[in-house]
């Protein structure tokens, strides 16, 4: 039976790519959540027993294992470990179904699980020459997308991207362009609802970015992506990204930079 309950949550802002968090090392984003997860609990920090964080990229400044440089970076102690896991969009996800896991089999009681990305931060990869003394090279953006494909995987499964996916999955299902923009709308609406509320206030953890000599720290407090007011109507005159679609850049989720430990 399943004994394992997440006991609390914290995350920073999600930044748009680019915008205020884009300074900010994915490494050092998720360790600033981290360190305040760990202070503000009743549990010593030597109770814990390993730091699991999601991380889609592991491209640059993520690479090498960033949940255990996070923990590092956060203060905990050097016997605390770390590992990093991978499912694409869903490894925030799969690092707190692995110590859920890990609890249910007593193989410790008290995890940090979560996730980290840096879109923004996200580096060009260069591979490597297929030849001696080549002067040819192939040069790929990790900030989204694949790189390095095998040849194999793309005849026998396609190339499609997210959006590409998106308008497949619409396709198949018979969902309208009109449903998407409405459904977008609608999300935007109660995202800001919910918003004004307060719901999200004990979630977020604000993070103060540097902004050079001279120059007080960036506090940022709130979620950048949302786009408070956008209406069916604006959502409308938008153009899809591929003909006969139905996806545009209102109605698709964006690139984002944040982590979201538990």
């Amino acid at each position: 039976m399943l004994d394992a309950y997440i006991y609390d949550g914290l995350r920073t802002p999600f930044g748009r790519h680019a915008g205020s968090l884009a300074s900010v090392r994915p490494d050092d984003l998720l360790a600033h959540v981290i360190r305040a997860l760990v202070e503000r609990n009743s549990f010593a920090p030597e109770q814990y027993e390993d730091v699991i964080a999601g991380c889609t990229n592991q491209a640059g400044e993520d690479a090498r294992n960033v949940a255990r440089h996070a923990g590092l970076l956060s203060g905990l102690p050097l016997e605390v470990g770390g590992q990093t896991v991978n499912r694409l969009c869903g490894s925030g996800l799969a690092a707190i179904i692995d110590a859920a896991r890990s609890v249910t089999a007593r193989e410790g009681e008290l995890f940090v699980a979560g996730g980290v990305e840096s879109m923004s931060r996200a580096p060009f990869v260069m591979a490597k020459s297929e030849t001696a003394y080549s002067r040819n090279f192939r040069m790929f953006d990790s900030t989204i997308g694949a790189r390095f494909p095998n040849p194999k995987v793309e005849a026998e499964f396609g190339d499609d991207t997210m959006p590409q996916t998106a308008d497949n999955v619409a396709r198949d299902l018979g969902i309208s362009r009109e449903e998407a923009d409405t459904f977008a709308a609608g999300s935007q609406a109660r995202f800001e609802a919910a918003r004004e509320a307060g719901f999200f206030d004990d979630e977020i953890l604000p993070i103060e970015v540097p902004q050079g000599r001279k120059k007080l720290p960036l506090a940022v407090d709130r979620d950048e992506h949302p786009r408070p007011g956008t209406g069916v109507e604006q959502l409308a005159k938008l153009r899809t990204l591929f003909d006969g679609g139905v996806v545009t850049a209102g109605n698709a989720s964006g690139v984002n930079d944040a982590p979201a430990p538990c």
